[in-house]
């Protein structure tokens, strides 16, 4: 396989970036993680700026990820599995528009495979009849958080799951 085939990037928004990050960096395969914002007008924003709720931005996270070890799909399903896709104006304790779920697709493989995935998520039933709310959308200027908001648990010593449960 061509070395250069094999990483690719993802970029997902589930609420509170802190969470997101640290879920998506205990996966094999997933070779790098970076908190940041995506999706708003304003160049470089500052974490004040997307707290605000009006850059436009969210917090996503956006992965590198090596397709030998772990697919995109696979990177779907536990996306599906933080965070509840039906809830509006954010996830948990964090509201507003910058913790919004969304996808943010960076080729039409990347595309077709969120749209079914989130078809399937929707037909299983699982939310009952709550709609999925996950907006799917091409990936923009991704904008990295400052270096305080990086591997955000392991800095400030608290262990994983202090805002939501992952996956097993």
């Amino acid at each position: 396989m061509d070395e250069r085939r094999r990483y690719h990037k993802a970029t997902f928004a589930a609420g509170c970036f802190w969470d997101v990050e640290a879920g998506f960096r205990r996966v094999e395969g997933v070779v790098e993680t970076v908190a940041g914002y995506t999706g708003g007008s304003v160049p470089d924003p500052s974490y004040e700026q997307v707290e605000s709720g009006t850059t436009g931005h969210v917090q996503a996270v956006g992965l590198i990820f090596d397709s030998a070890i772990v697919s995109y799909e696979r990177l779907l399903d536990l996306f599906w599995g933080i965070h509840d896709p039906t809830q509006a104006g954010g996830q948990g304790d964090y509201t507003g528009p910058q913790y919004g779920s969304m996808i943010f697709f960076h080729d039409p493989d990347q595309e077709r495979a969120a749209l079914a995935s989130r078809e399937q998520l929707a037909a299983s039933e699982k939310y009952g009849n709550s709609p999925i709310l996950t907006e799917i959308h091409p990936a923009t200027k991704f904008w990295p958080a400052g270096e305080c908001h990086q591997k955000f648990y392991e800095k400030c010593g608290m262990g994983y799951g202090v805002s939501r449960k992952i996956w097993d």
